[in-house]
C-alpha cells in the first residue's frame, strides 16, 4: 500500500474510520505533518480539528536519533530500552529535553495560543501520519489522558508492528491502514512528502474551525 500524499492517506484513513464506526468527540494532529492528515480525517467524521503538539527527544551525541518524545503541556517519556543500548548522561538528556520544551512552546503559540484545547471526558482521536518507534504518539495519548480524555483512539494510515503493539498497551485502541513488517521509514509510504510547515497547519485549522461555523 502506498498514498499518494498526507491528503490522500488522510480521506483513505477518515473513511475507513467512520466505515469502523468510531465514535470521537475531537480530532487532534500531530503537528506537523500529522495536521494535513487528521484534518481529511476530522472532514469526514465530522468532528472539530487541534492540535496535540509532541517533539522527539533527540540523543545529545545525534540529535536525530530518537529516545524519547515529549508533549504539551509538561508529559516527557524516554525509551528506556534504547538508552540502555545507547546510553547517554542525564546532564545531556536534560538539555536536550529543555531545549525541546522550548521549541515546543513556541509551537503551542502559533497553533493554538496559551489555551489547550478541552480534553476532559471527551473521546478523543490522536492522528499521525505514521508510527515509526511510536514515543510521539505514546507521549501524546499519556497528556490526554492526563488532561482527562474518557477515551483515546490513536490512528495513523501506517506504522511498524512494533509501534503498533507497543501502543496497544497504552491506547484505548489503535487503528492503522498498514503495520507492514518491512517498515523503514514513514516515508517510503508516500508518493509525495514534502515537510509540512507551520502556515499549512495554520491554515488547515483555520479552515476547520469555519467549516464548523
Amino acid at each position: 500500500m502506498k498514498f499518494a500524499s498526507r491528503q490522500d492517506a488522510g480521506r483513505q484513513l477518515g473513511q475507513y474510520l467512520r466505515r469502523q464506526g468510531v465514535e470521537v468527540d475531537l480530532v487532534l494532529g500531530l503537528p506537523r505533518g500529522g495536521v494535513v492528515v487528521a484534518a481529511e480525517v476530522a472532514c469526514r467524521l465530522q468532528r472539530p480539528l487541534d492540535v496535540l503538539v509532541v517533539r522527539k527527544i533527540g540523543h545529545p551525541w545525534h540529535r536525530e536519533f530518537a529516545v524519547g518524545a515529549l508533549a504539551e503541556p509538561d508529559v516527557v517519556i524516554f525509551d528506556e530500552a534504547t538508552l540502555a543500548e545507547v546510553p547517554a548522561s542525564r546532564a545531556g538528556l536534560d538539555q536536550v529535553v529543555a531545549e525541546e520544551m522550548a521549541r515546543l512552546r513556541e509551537y503551542r503559540s502559533h497553533f493554538h495560543g496559551s489555551d489547550l484545547p478541552v480534553l476532559r471526558d471527551k473521546r478523543v482521536l490522536l492522528v499521525d501520519d505514521g508510527l515509526a518507534t511510536g514515543a510521539t504518539a505514546e507521549a501524546a495519548m499519556r497528556s490526554a489522558r492526563r488532561q482527562g480524555a474518557h477515551r483515546v483512539t490513536v490512528a495513523a494510515p501506517v506504522g511498524s508492528p512494533g509501534a503498533v503493539e507497543r501502543l496497544r498497551y497504552v491506547a484505548d485502541e489503535v487503528v492503522t491502514l498498514l503495520a507492514d513488517p518491512g517498515f523503514e521509514a514513514v516515508g517510503q509510504y508516500y508518493d509525495e512528502f514534502s515537510q509540512t510547515t507551520d502556515e499549512e497547519v495554520i491554515e488547515l485549522l483555520h479552515a476547520a474551525a469555519l467549516r464548523r461555523g
